[in-house]
């Protein structure tokens, strides 16, 4: 599914049997980086448009293994520059 069909409320399902929401995915990043909900979007730069660092980045992908249940290897994390990248991630797996 292209990223840009991925809604507010899309809800997609996770290893461990269970489903995500990505409005909560957002609302995390959101909080985490202690932004506005409504910055969160698809195209939003993690670095450029959201203020995070590489920290900031690795912490959020550390977060969303979590709740997703999913594993991002490195080389994966180095790939996820926007939003939409990291949801794509998600709803990919």
């Amino acid at each position: 599914m292209p990223v840009s069909a991925l809604g507010q409320t899309h809800r997609t399902h996770t290893r461990k049997g269970g489903s995500i929401d990505i409005g909560e995915v957002r609302a995390l990043i959101a909080r985490h980086l202690n932004v506005e909900t409504g910055r969160i979007t698809d195209d939003a730069h993690f670095i450029r448009d959201l203020g995070a660092d590489w920290l900031d980045r690795l912490e959020l992908v550390i977060l969303v293994e979590e709740i997703a249940g999913v594993e991002i290897t490195d080389n994966e994390v180095d790939q996820i520059d926007v939003v939409g990248d990291l949801i794509g991630f998600i709803d990919d797996r």
